[in-house]
């Protein structure tokens, strides 16, 4: 079987193969890996999430991986320390830009290509239209593309952009 199946493809689950190294072998189990169900290799076996316990665990029970749960922690501990220190201040993501202040309206359907056609019939390239308005190519191209959401896209392009194209971006 291929690696990193979900163990219902193929040869019905009795192949010869781990399923996440791919190692020929006669010895398989089954093993519980980021929440799919494989056959495992004994060298894979420490994977198996439904053998790990949380709070300590020996180094038997991990398979000879006894940091595990404290590296978890540890890495928890330092990503809520990093989120309190960072709370209310967005001068770590962009500068000059403020996403609580320049929140994303509600955009009506087919946004991205009602911008590209209206770019295209005035005459302009991605990296003009960009130039005049002063924004980054990569914002409008998240527009054009329909993912200004996913890209962090400022109210404030979209404005800017309604504008300047004369077509209607927010559903209002």
């Amino acid at each position: 079987m291929a690696k990193y199946s979900t163990g219902s493809g193929g040869g019905g689950g009795d192949g010869d193969s781990c399923e996440l190294c791919g190692r020929s072998t006669g010895d398989l189990r089954r093993a519980n890996v980021a929440g799919a169900e494989l056959l495992v290799c004994s060298d894979c076996a420490p994977h198996d999430d439904s053998r790990k316990q949380s709070g300590s665990s020996s180094n038997a029970e991990s398979g000879g991986r006894g940091e595990e749960t404290p590296r978890r922690k540890r890495a928890a501990q330092q990503q809520a320390r990093m989120y309190d220190q960072t709370k209310g201040d967005s001068s770590h993501w962009e500068e000059g830009t403020d996403y609580e202040e320049d929140q994303l309206p509600y955009l009506v359907t087919g946004y991205g290509d009602r911008v590209e056609t209206a770019r295209q019939d005035a005459g302009l390239t991605v990296e003009e239209l960009a130039a005049e308005l002063d924004v980054d190519e990569s914002d409008v191209d998240a527009v054009e593309q329909g993912r200004a959401t996913r890209a962090g896209v400022g109210g404030s392009v979209v404005r800017a952009l309604e504008e300047r194209l004369d077509v209607e971006l927010v559903d209002e």
